[in-house]
């Protein structure tokens, strides 16, 4: 991502006490998190002990040996063009798939080096795991490292040690899978998920039923009777009772749990015991209900043994249902034994796992528990559990005596418990402290780049705002600011847009229409209009912004000068160089007079220039302009700050325009391994730089390293963003240009439609982007040699492009010139070699006289027009070979 497009995000307001807040939420960074080289080798040196492993213990699981030989063979037989040996368990939440991948990691333990479990229902938490591992194998220096540090360091450890098992536990997007079975290929990746669908073509997937009636029974007398032999009597009784579980394997393990804590109970009496209460069941799933009949059996029972552990379920059900401390559910000045005695309870019951530190609820159990109380005379439990479990996590987010604040590490624990509660905040209540918790732990999320995972969290800020302090309380409109602004980093211009309209209009009536927190939300708005491609509105509204700035904070300010360069940034993206170049170099001349040569934001500014100088074609002042800022850059902020990356991939961007890819590839691939370190793997920016690494790859015409990068790249921005995400569409785009370049049409012409589709779906029918992947699937018909529905394309393109972009705009003057091309191609020289004239003379007005798109037009001309003499001299067609240079497909200019 570009400094000015960063420049151009939505500002991050504080709202309440203990709020924190960032200027430019996507760059926010707290320090370099470069592993440095002892590190590094540390991974390489440091051996596991044998048989090390964070495993549950293993479960009884009869039956599924037909399930268990399928997994065996998967993860060890080679399969033709596998790189990673890899499977995935899917099926109905309780039909047993972490039961069956923790048998068989148990079974085969004395194959592995390494078997490490991970709770992987989202990426933050798949990161959460490998730190865990970091801290297991290097606890000394895990302990001084930062998340990001513990994180690659783990991935580092996996890429150089072999004979290792990863087990991923209730994977919610197989996709989140991406970094890790992408990138480590020295061990087995086992998965469980709900998922059906989305799983790679290279991971072989299982889907697993319920148990066979046999099988089931087998396990119930097991969990019932132990290793007694059941008499026929119970064991028909027992084949009974499976009948009325509908075999479904929790509700066996929990059934049979009960009764072996019960003998006096017959399993024809529980099975009638469940018949009544058949009809108190809420309605639901058939998996909910019977649960949910289970449980109201076992409630009865439990309340009489152990009334602590009815409580600490219900708080367990309002949090994340992996990795619950016990310490989290441990109220203060309670006695910890009393919480293991309650929770070896509940584990007993088979109402949840327990590690010895930490306990996992199934995700059944948790809905189940969450719903109200159909029987009138009992208390609302399930409203006891959420509160509990609110000053739960507020005392542990409480700093010890003596601190200002908790750990980073400690905040990542606790985030997904209220990412979880957040998720299910009930309508009418309210917590200050709740509140505050939930914006900080959104705003560290969302600098972390985790935007999507943060949505919950500001939407329960806001709503509390607004019902405790009103629609229009400053705080309340920073909140609505922010939750814009994590629509807008998501991707979500759909929902970004009207609220950042609503925050507008209310700014405006509460605190007027100069006010500072006023100009702040009237620049985002202009930015989500740029970013949806509206410059129609935002062009007007960031001048407009300009003009107060100055009348109202002064000249020089330094929001004056930001908005300055947003405007710029904007006429940048209408093309309008004559109008953006002047500013920036205005704008820069300020920054150095009031902020120095060196400030932060000089340097932003710097950058600005030199990339505007690029798209101008001016590469003789935007080379050395950008080589200069580096060097302040790594000075002034050090090598590995996100800035001076940011410098670094324009700089090597720019030396790819310039046909040096000697010099652009080693700076891209130095600068990826930096992004990674210092961001994480699957940051937006890494990914932007990725992308950017994958393009230079393709421009050396080294299609066998860029289209895998394009490819994983594309997974990784599905991941994070979302498949609809108008980043994602781009590299899309540029992944089917990869295709395109490699002769595939059969891949490109498919991919470049349903982009095409998306983005009319996402952006609309006008957005650039939009009309890019037009002009982009016209001239991949085109190289298939389909011009009766190339030219048509063309033509609607060229004529959108001409309403939206201009006359003269740069992608207007390409789209001219491939319908020009097309034309030529179908030998309609009449057509084509005007449009040719045309376009060149406003190429040459436009861009320059030596503009490389200028260059390209004046070729083209040339030929056709030696075509056309050589036609008329012989009166016969002849095509020219050896010279013929086709127009720029405008494969999408990537992010530099």
């Amino acid at each position: 991502m570009s400094t000015d497009e960063v420049a151009s995000a939505p500002e991050i307001q504080a709202a309440g006490q203990g709020s924190i807040a960032a200027q430019q939420i996507r760059d926010a960074y707290t320090g370099d998190l470069v592993l440095p080289a002892e590190a590094l080798q540390a991974a390489e040196r440091v051996t596991a002990a044998p048989g090390i492993s964070n495993l549950p213990p293993s479960p009884l699981c009869l039956g599924r040996q037909e399930e268990l030989t399928w997994l065996r063979r998967t993860l060890t037989e080679q399969r033709e063009g596998a790189i990673t040996q890899s499977g995935a368990v899917h099926g109905l939440g309780g039909i047993g798939k972490s039961t069956l991948a923790l048998y068989y990691a148990h079974h085969y333990r004395g194959d592995y080096k390494l078997i490490w479990w991970i709770n992987a229902a989202s990426p933050d938490e798949i990161e959460s795991s490998l730190t865990d591992l970091t801290h297991t194998l290097v606890p000394d220096w895990a302990g001084t490292a930062g998340r990001a540090e513990q994180v690659a360091w783990a991935k580092q450890w996996l890429a150089w040690h072999p004979d290792w098992l990863l087990v991923y536990d209730n994977v919610e997007d197989p996709d989140d899978l991406a970094p890790y079975t992408g990138a480590l290929h020295r061990g087995h990746h086992l998965a469980t998920s709900r998922r059906a669908t989305d799983w790679p073509d290279s991971a072989p997937t299982l889907a697993l039923g319920n148990l066979d009636p046999d099988d089931a029974t087998s396990l119930l007398c097991r969990l019932v009777y132990k290793d007694e032999a059941p008499t026929p009597r119970q064991k028909a009784d027992a084949r009974a009772l499976a009948v009325e579980l509908g075999y479904f394997p929790l509700a066996i393990r929990q059934a049979g749990a009960y009764l072996a804590r019960n003998r006096g109970v017959g399993l024809d009496a529980y099975r009638r015991r469940l018949a009544s209460k058949l009809t108190k069941t809420p309605r639901g799933k058939d998996t909910e209900r019977t649960i949910a009949r289970i449980w109201n059996v076992t409630i009865h029972a439990l309340e009489e043994a152990d009334p602590l552990a009815v409580e600490l379920l219900y708080v367990a059900a309002w949090l994340a249902p992996d990795s619950i401390p016990h310490a989290l559910l441990t109220p203060p000045d309670n006695d910890p034994d009393d919480t293991a005695e309650a929770i070896g309870t509940l584990a007993a019951y088979s109402m949840v796992t327990d590690t010895g530190t930490t306990l996992s609820i199934h995700r059944l159990v948790q809905t189940v528990l969450r719903a109200p109380n159909t029987d009138d005379t009992q208390p609302p439990r399930h409203f006891q559990g959420r509160e509990r479990a609110e000053q739960a996590l507020l005392h542990h987010l409480t700093p010890p005596p003596g601190k200002d604040s908790i750990t980073d590490d400690q905040w990542d624990r606790l985030t997904p418990h209220l990412v979880a509660l957040a998720a299910g905040a009930a309508p009418g209540h309210h917590s200050p402290l709740l509140t505050n918790a939930y914006a900080t732990a959104a705003s560290r999320l969302h600098q972390q780049g985790h935007a999507t995972r943060a949505i919950p969290l500001f939407e329960a800020t806001l709503a509390q705002y607004e019902q405790v302090l009103g629609d229009t309380h400053r705080d309340t409109l920073a909140s609505r600011n922010n939750l814009a602004g994590a629509y807008y980093a998501a991707g979500d211009l759909g929902r970004a847009i009207p609220l950042f309209e609503a925050t507008l209009a209310q700014y405006e009536q509460v605190l007027g229409d100069t006010h500072r927190d006023t100009l702040a939300s009237r620049n985002n708005l202009a930015g989500a209009y740029r970013a949806a491609g509206d410059l129609g509105r935002a062009i007007p509204l960031y001048e407009a912004t300009v003009a107060q700035s100055e009348h109202v904070l002064g000249n020089t300010h330094p929001n004056t000068l930001a908005s300055r360069n947003n405007l710029a940034h904007a006429y940048t993206s209408a093309g309008d160089l004559g109008r953006a170049i002047p500013l920036y170099e205005a704008t820069l001349a300020q920054s150095e007079h009031v902020l120095g040569n060196t400030h932060p934001d000089t340097l932003a500014s710097r950058n600005n220039l030199a990339g505007a100088y690029e798209s101008a074609g001016d590469l003789g002042r935007a080379i050395p302009l950008y080589e200069a800022t580096l060097a302040q850059s790594e000075h002034v902020l050090g090598n590995t700050h996100p800035n001076t990356l940011t410098n670094r991939n324009n700089l090597a961007g720019a030396y790819e325009s310039a046909g040096d890819l000697g010099r652009a590839i080693p700076l891209y691939e130095a600068t990826v391994a930096q992004y990674e370190q210092v961001l994480g793997d699957t940051h937006p920016d890494t990914l932007t730089n990725r992308n950017n690494l994958a393009g230079a790859y393709e421009s050396a015409g080294d299609l066998g390293r860029a289209i895998p990068l394009y490819e994983a790249t594309v997974a990784q921005y599905e991941q994070v963003l979302g498949d609809t995400h108008p980043d994602t569409l781009t590299n899309r785009n540029n992944l089917a240009h990869a295709y395109e370049s490699a002769g595939d049409l059969g891949r490109t012409i498919p991919l470049y439609e349903a982009t095409l589709a998306q983005r009319e779906q996402v952006l609309g029918d006008t957005h650039p982007d939009t009309l890019t992947s037009r002009s982009n699937l016209a001239g991949a018909y085109e190289s298939a040699g389909d011009l009766g529905r190339a030219i048509p394309l063309y033509e609607a393109t060229v004529a959108q492009c001409e309403q939206v972009l201009g006359d003269t705009h740069s992608n207007t003057l390409t789209s001219r010139n491939n319908l020009a091309y097309a034309y030529y191609a179908a030998g309609d020289l009449g057509r084509a070699i005007p449009l040719f004239e045309a376009t060149l003379a406003q190429s040459e007005q436009v861009l320059g006289d030596t503009h490389p798109n200028t260059l390209t037009s004046r070729n083209n001309l040339a030929h056709a027009r030696r075509v056309a003499q050589d036609v008329q001299q012989s009166n016969t067609a002849t095509t020219a070979t050896g010279n013929d240079q086709h127009p720029p497909q405008n494969a999408e200019s990537r992010p530099h």
